[in-house]
C-alpha cells in the first residue's frame, strides 16, 4: 500500500473514532490506564529515557561539550547535504519547545504540584536530552532528499527506513497525529493565546464597551470582537509570509527571533534573581525539600510524592518535547554528513529549555513568594478540607488571589521587578507574543514535513495555507475541544517515536562509537 491511500486510511479511521467516541478517547493516552497512577505516557518515556541514557553510556554529559562546539559552527562545511546549518536547525526546534510550557507551564507544575515539581522536570530534562540525541541522529541517518533538493527527514522515515516497510503502517500513524498536532497545539493555541493576550492589554486601555472590544455573538458559545478579528489577520499575515517561503525562510526568522526571545526573558528574570539572592539558596533547598518529603496535608490527600512528581514530569515533558519526535523533523534539515554530529547538538535543547529558562521561571515565582498563591499552598496550609474548598470555590486563600499558568508568572515578574518599573508583568506578555508565534511558524514545518511525506510534495502549498487558516481561527475562537485533540495527537505521535528508538538503539550505540572513535577536525 502507498504512503498516499495509507494516509488517506489513517484520516478515516481518526475521523471515525472522533465522531464516535469524542476527543475523550484520545485524550486518554495521557491518563490511561487510570487517573490515579502514573500514565503509560509517561512511564513509557522517561523509561525510554532511562533506558537509552544507559545504554547509550551518558551521552548528555560526556559529548555535551563536543555539542556545543558544532553548534558554535566551527565543523560547518556549507558543501555538505542539508538545509540549515547546525545554530539554525537548532533555533529552529528550540522555536517549537521554548514557549507557552516555558512560562504557563512551569506555573501550573508549581500551582498544583509545589516547588518540588521543579526536581522532577529536572530529573525529565536530564534523561530527555538522550532521548533528543537518539531520535534526532536517527532522523539524519534515514533521512531523504525531495525532488527539489530540499530535507525531508522525521521519525516517519526513521521508521520506515530503519525499521522496514513493514513498519509503514506506524510511520503513517506518527505522521497523520503530526499533522493534526500542528493545526492544534502547533497552530490554534498558539494564536489564541497571543490574540487573548492583545485582546486583554487593550481591553486595560479602552474597556470593553469599546467598538474593537466589544463581543457579539455570532452563535451559542461563540463570540467575537473586532480587536480579535484584527489580531487574526495580523497573525494570520506574519505567519503565512514567513511560511511559505519554506524551510530557509523559516531557519532565518527563528534565528533571529529564538536568540532575541530568550534574551529578553532570561534577563529579567536573571535581574529579579540578582535582587533576591538571599533567598535562592532558600528556594533550592525547598525544591529538594518538597521533591521527596512533601508536607503531610498534601500526602493525606492522596497526593505526596506522586502528585509533585507527576506535575513535574507531565510539564517537563511538555516543555522541551523530548521523545515526542517533533524536533527530530527540524534537526533532519541540518547540513552535515554526520548523524551523530547533529544529534549531539540536538542533546542541548532541553538543557536550554527546561535546565535554564524553566528553572529561571520556577525559581522566580518561588523567591518572589509567588507560589503562596497557589492551590498547593493552600492545600499545605489550610486548617481543614472545608476551608479549602471554599478558597478554591472563591479561588482567594488568606485574602490572596490563586493564580495559574501564565497569570502566576506575570504576578512574580511584576513583583521581582518592581524595584525598577512597575510593568515587569508586561514582559511575560512580550515573552507570550514571541513564543507563541515562533512556535507556530516551527511547527508548520513540522506538519509540512509530515505532508508531504503522506501525499507528496503537490499537498505542501495547500497544507501551509491552511495552516493559516487555523492561525486566524485560533485567534478568534476558543477552540478547547480542537486543542484537547491536538494534544491528544501529540501523545498518540509519540509512541512509534519511542518504539523506533528501542528498536534501532544497537545500531545508534554502533553510530556513536564508529563517530567518537574518530578525530574530528574543524572545518577551515
Amino acid at each position: 500500500m502507498d504512503r498516499k491511500t495509507a494516509g488517506l486510511i489513517a484520516f478515516s479511521v481518526i475521523s471515525l473514532l472522533l465522531y464516535n467516541f469524542g476527543v475523550g478517547f484520545f485524550e486518554a493516552v495521557w491518563s490511561f490506564p487510570t487517573k490515579r497512577a502514573i500514565p503509560l505516557m509517561v512511564l513509557a518515556l522517561v523509561g525510554t529515557g532511562v533506558y537509552t541514557t544507559f545504554k547509550l553510556g551518558f551521552p548528555q554529559i560526556k559529548y555535551l561539550k563536543h555539542g556545543i562546539d558544532v553548534t558554535r559552527g566551527i565543523y560547518d562545511n556549507p558543501d555538505d547535504e542539508g538545509d540549515l546549518n547546525h545554530f539554525r536547525a537548532l533555533t529552529t526546534a528550540l522555536s517549537a519547545t521554548v514557549g507557552i510550557g516555558n512560562i504557563a507551564g512551569v506555573a501550573t507544575a508549581i500551582y498544583y504540584g509545589g516547588p518540588g515539581a521543579m526536581f522532577w522536570m529536572w530529573v525529565t530534562a536530564f534523561f530527555g536530552t538522550t532521548l533528543k540525541y537518539a531520535e534526532c541522529t536517527l532522523s539524519m541517518r534515514y533521512r531523504e532528499m525531495d525532488s527539489l533538493g530540499f530535507t525531508a527527514g522525521g521519525p516517519m522515515y526513521t521508521i520506515e527506513n530503519g525499521m522496514g516497510r513493514q513498519w509503514r503502517w506506524l510511520a503513517v500513524a506518527f505522521a497523520a497525529f503530526a499533522i493534526i498536532c500542528s493545526f492544534a497545539t502547533g497552530n490554534a493555541i498558539q494564536s489564541f493565546t497571543v490574540s487573548d493576550q492583545i485582546y486583554s492589554e487593550v481591553v486595560q486601555v479602552v474597556g470593553t464597551e469599546h467598538f474593537l472590544t466589544i463581543k457579539h455573538t455570532v452563535f451559542s458559545g461563540f463570540d467575537i470582537s473586532v480587536q480579535q478579528i484584527i489580531n487574526g489577520l495580523i497573525l494570520a499575515s506574519l505567519v503565512a509570509m514567513v511560511i511559505i517561503g519554506g524551510i530557509k525562510r523559516i531557519g532565518q526568522v527563528t534565528g533571529y527571533l529564538a536568540p532575541i526571545m530568550a534574551i529578553i526573558y532570561v534577563i529579567a528574570a536573571s535581574l529579579i534573581l540578582l535582587t533576591h539572592l538571599d533567598k535562592i539558596g532558600g528556594s533550592v533547598g525547598l525544591i529538594f525539600q518538597m521533591a521527596f518529603n512533601p508536607p503531610a496535608a498534601i500526602a493525606g490527600t492522596g497526593g505526596g510524592i506522586l502528585l509533585t512528581m507527576l506535575w513535574g514530569i507531565k510539564r517537563g515533558l511538555y516543555s522541551n518535547e523530548a521523545g515526542q519526535g517533533s524536533a527530530a523533523i527540524a534537526h533532519s534539515t541540518a547540513k552535515t554528513n554526520y548523524p551523530v554530529r547533529e544529534g549531539a547538538v540536538a542533546m542541548l535543547g532541553p538543557y536550554i529549555d527546561t535546565i535554564i529558562i524553566c528553572t529561571l521561571t520556577g525559581l522566580v515565582i518561588i523567591c518572589t513568594d509567588a507560589w503562596k498563591h497557589t492551590e498547593f499552598f493552600a492545600s499545605i496550609t489550610a486548617s481543614s478540607g472545608d476551608e479549602l474548598k471554599s478558597a478554591l470555590e472563591a479561588g482567594t486563600f488568606q485574602g490572596m488571589e490563586l493564580l495559574n499558568s501564565s497569570r502566576l508568572t506575570s504576578f512574580a515578574f511584576k513583583n521581582g521587578l518592581g524595584w525598577l518599573f512597575n510593568f515587569g508583568d508586561k514582559i511575560v506578555t512580550l515573552s507570550v507574543l514571541l513564543f507563541a508565534i515562533s512556535t507556530a511558524i516551527s511547527w508548520s514545518f513540522y506538519g509540512d514535513r509530515s505532508t508531504e511525506y503522506l501525499f507528496g510534495e503537490k499537498a505542501i502549498n495547500p497544507y501551509r495555507w491552511i495552516f493559516v487558516l487555523f492561525v486566524f481561527l485560533g485567534a478568534i475562537a476558543s477552540l478547547e475541544a480542537v486543542w484537547a485533540f491536538g494534544d491528544a495527537a501529540l501523545g498518540f505521535m509519540t509512541f512509534p517515536n519511542l518504539i523506533a528508538i528501542v528498536f534501532l538503539s544497537s545500531g545508534l550505540k554502533n553510530m556513536t562509537r564508529d563517530y567518537f572513535s574518530q578525530d574530528h577536525v574543524p572545518f577551515k
